[in-house]
């Protein structure tokens, strides 16, 4: 049995098996998954689980360079904005990296996800609460 913090099995072998610049998107329940993109659906009820709650272990455990977050976020879901860009900030400085962010209309934002080795779908039910990562390198 793994000791690390993940333990979803779907999770952990996309997250092994991502390249450099390969994307993943963590999702709120309500963002579509393109057609072709493996779902890993972590979705219980309302809220469970929370998006960052998938959101820290998937940062720690694995090297991402850059995010990209919809525009629309730091208008309708300021408080969460403020929340991901901490977490994300933190983790950075923890691993003495940096993360880039970036923003990207809602509708660009949907269509990039087809890029994605996967969609993580989540409970959360904030809006616009969706993030793209991009794998980075551990050396």
């Amino acid at each position: 049995m793994r000791l690390a913090t993940l333990l979803n099995h779907p999770l952990t072998d996309v997250l092994a098996r991502l390249g450099h610049t390969d994307e993943i998107t963590v999702g709120d329940a309500g963002l579509p998954v393109p057609n072709g993109v493996p779902r890993i659906d972590l979705a219980v009820s309302r809220g469970i689980p929370q998006l960052q709650q998938v959101l820290r272990p998937m940062l720690e455990e694995t090297a991402f360079e850059a995010v990209i977050l919809a525009e629309e976020i730091r208008e309708h879901s300021p408080e969460m904005h403020e929340q991901l860009c901490a977490l994300i900030n933190s983790v950075a400085a923890t691993r003495g990296i940096d993360i880039s962010l970036s923003y990207v209309p809602h509708e660009q934002f949907k269509s990039r996800s087809a890029n994605s080795k996967a969609v993580v779908r989540t409970g959360e039910c904030t809006p616009y609460a969706n993030i793209i990562l991009i794998a980075g390198v551990a050396f």
